[in-house]
């Protein structure tokens, strides 16, 4: 470890479509994917759609939820999503929760970090889409899917900048996700480049939790890949994505998190910067955060 003032339109709901895939087995045990089309933000300047995961007591139980936000929805069908959720559904290893994720538009200008975009302005959207998702998405999911928007274990996750994303909203509103996942962070996201005098203080949300307080009850997951990349800054032998993830880390156990109880980390040998990677990983990740 040493290393609201915008406007929305939303289509009615008889625009949603459902989509249902059925596992073969004696007992009904598949999850359900719906698709919430045309959400309509003026301040992304965009259309947003949201693809949205039940589980089985969906349909027979008028129960609030747990929901999990994910950065990069669109990746969901790639990785393969619904069959990690309906094997772990049958292995009984999760308990009821929803997933939402958000399809990306202009993913290099909406994640980022809020407060700051990086040194080539990347990011800067990252605060309207922070507004849309606590805005406008909760709202919404709220409503139509019985989303309770105070469970202790809401969380948001993402890969990559998404989970650089994930990461940075998480943390500016722990009253609506306790919990964050990040697959991949882009944790280098820094003031200055390489070339105009960097040092490892110029790493954007490394310095935001380090003058920020403790946010009691977060709790954090992280996952890196061993062939994430092949960049090393600092000529430590450890590629940046690990160091960068574990620097972060630290700062979060320097806050006083505990390791393993408030912050875990899930190395994947051999992992690369895709998809299939982080679907590979995705089910340490639910059993984490929704396990029984």
């Amino acid at each position: 470890m040493n290393k609201l003032a915008y406007s929305t339109i939303l289509l009615p709901m008889e625009n949603t479509r459902k989509e249902q895939t059925t596992i073969n087995s004696q007992k009904e045990i598949s999850w359900d994917k719906h698709r919430i089309e045309g959400i309509h933000s003026t301040m992304l300047d965009r259309v947003v759609n949201v693809e949205v995961f039940t589980p089985p007591s969906f349909k027979s139980s008028s129960q609030s939820l747990p929901v999990l936000i994910l950065n990069d929805g669109q990746d969901s069908e790639t990785m393969n999503l619904l069959e990690i959720l309906n094997q772990l559904q049958k292995d009984e290893e999760i308990s009821p929760f929803i997933v939402a994720g958000v399809f990306c538009g202009d993913r290099i200008q909406e994640y980022g970090v809020a407060s700051k975009p990086d040194y080539k302005k990347r990011g800067s959207k990252a605060k309207a889409y922070s507004r849309f998702v606590i805005e406008h998405l909760l709202p919404t999911l709220s409503h139509r899917f019985r989303v309770d928007l105070n469970h202790p274990q809401n969380a948001i996750a993402g890969y990559s900048m998404g989970g650089l994303s994930a990461m940075d909203i998480a943390w500016n509103h722990p009253e609506y996700f306790p919990r964050m996942g990040a697959f991949s962070g882009s944790f280098w996201w820094r003031k200055k480049g390489l070339d105009q005098g960097y040092s490892e203080h110029d790493r954007i949300i490394h310095g935001l939790i380090r003058k920020s307080r403790i946010r009691k009850g977060m709790k954090f997951w992280f996952m890196a890949g061993t062939e994430d990349e092949k960049a090393d800054r600092n000529k430590n032998g450890i590629i940046d994505a690990i160091d960068d993830t574990l620097d972060l880390i630290a700062e979060l156990i320097k806050l006083g998190y505990k390791p393993y109880y408030d912050v875990a980390y899930y190395e994947v040998k051999g992992g690369k910067h895709d998809v299939p990677t982080w679907g590979r990983a995705m089910p340490e990740f639910l059993k984490w955060a929704y396990g029984k």
